[in-house]
């Protein structure tokens, strides 16, 4: 039975596939007008067994395609494959051949050269050659198609990995981030009613454009910057006085693309596990470095030992993101020195989803 989910990409590729196999088919016709033409020493002559005789080639061209498509459908060319390719081309030779020789005699062609043995088995080797090729190019054409539609599906997977990865990425943020943000807008709102609208309309902004990125993954920086921004000040409103965050982008990387919430997980990480003491200084600094977008998140703090990995972030689920939008040009990693921490975040070029 035919794989309808393997032929349905197959399906999509067709076009191109009929146009190859058109080319070779009026290449064959061709080839075929011009042995006419020099086994008769006719035009006349050759032309019309040509129209007769042609038909009956192309419909046998097609006929195995036909059963190439049905029959052999996702198959290349095998040991096992192969001995049903030669006795299919054999057959239609033998058609051929014998509708050729069948002209002959009704037409009353005596100077034809095929009309003896010798003749015949040339004709009949000629045509299975013919047939062969022809068989070939069907194989080849159908496996480059396969091929094609195998990286499409590839593609098509890969996508729907990158969209599921920001979903869950998504519902990764942290309840209890909103769970405080809600409830410090209840207690602001008593004595301080422009102070819990301000963090409302910040949480607001934040949540939109995480919602924003389930049909659109891909974000600028100049919008991803704002939520982050956002983000930030309902954090401080949070912890006031203790958290003091500093966001610098350069404007040249504000159209740069991203994927959507790429580095608000970093900041969220860095306030997470940020030492605490007086005050947590967290620094967020973008900046373009020739093709390369890179970003630095910064606070105070040391990185666990080895194998000690940190909590509450998908430090992975962001690398395999970055894999799948930069494949080669991405890299991420966590640096502690000076009792600092950093989160270096380097990207190069645009990821491969961008408008």
């Amino acid at each position: 039975m035919v794989d309808r989910a393997r032929q349905a990409p197959l399906a999509e590729a067709l076009p191109g596939l009929r146009r190859l196999q058109t080319a070779a088919l009026a290449v064959f016709v061709l080839v075929d007008v011009t042995a006419h033409v020099s086994v008769y020493g006719s035009l006349g002559a050759a032309l019309g067994v040509a129209l007769l005789l042609e038909p009956v080639i192309l419909g046998l061209a097609l006929a195995l395609l036909g059963l190439f498509n049905r029959g052999l459908a996702g198959e290349t060319i095998t040991p096992r494959i192969l001995p049903r390719i030669l006795g299919l081309s054999l057959l239609a030779a033998l058609i051929v051949t014998a509708a050729a020789h069948m002209l002959r005699g009704v037409f009353a062609l005596d100077f034809d050269p095929r009309a003896g043995p010798r003749g015949m088995l040339t004709a009949l080797i000629y045509y299975f050659l013919i047939f062969v090729i022809w068989s070939v190019i069907c194989f080849w054409t159908r496996s480059e198609m396969a091929r094609q539609a195998e990286r499409e599906r590839a593609a098509q997977a890969e996508a729907q990995a990158m969209r599921a990865e920001l979903e869950r990425l998504r519902l990764q943020i942290d309840p209890h981030f909103l769970f405080n943000a809600l409830n410090g807008i209840g207690e602001e709102i008593p004595e301080h009613p422009d102070a819990a609208l301000a963090m409302l309309a910040n949480l607001s902004i934040f949540l939109r454009h995480s919602l924003a990125g389930i049909e659109s993954p891909i974000s600028t920086l100049a919008a991803e910057a704002e939520a982050l921004a956002a983000y930030l000040r309902v954090q401080q409103a949070r912890f006031g006085n203790r958290l003091k965050p500093h966001l610098d982008m350069t404007s040249e990387a504000a159209p740069r693309h991203l994927p959507s919430l790429l580095l608000q997980p970093l900041v969220e990480n860095a306030i997470k596990h940020g030492r605490r003491d007086a005050v947590l200084e967290v620094t967020i600094a973008i900046r373009l470095a020739g093709d390369a977008l890179e970003v630095l998140v910064t606070n105070p703090g040391t990185l666990p030992p080895a194998g000690e990995g940190r909590t509450g972030i998908g430090l992975a689920n962001i690398r395999s993101r970055i894999a799948l939008h930069y494949p080669g040009r991405g890299q991420f990693d966590l640096r502690a020195a000076d009792g600092m921490v950093t989160a270096h975040l380097r990207l190069e070029g645009e990821p491969c989803s961008a408008p």
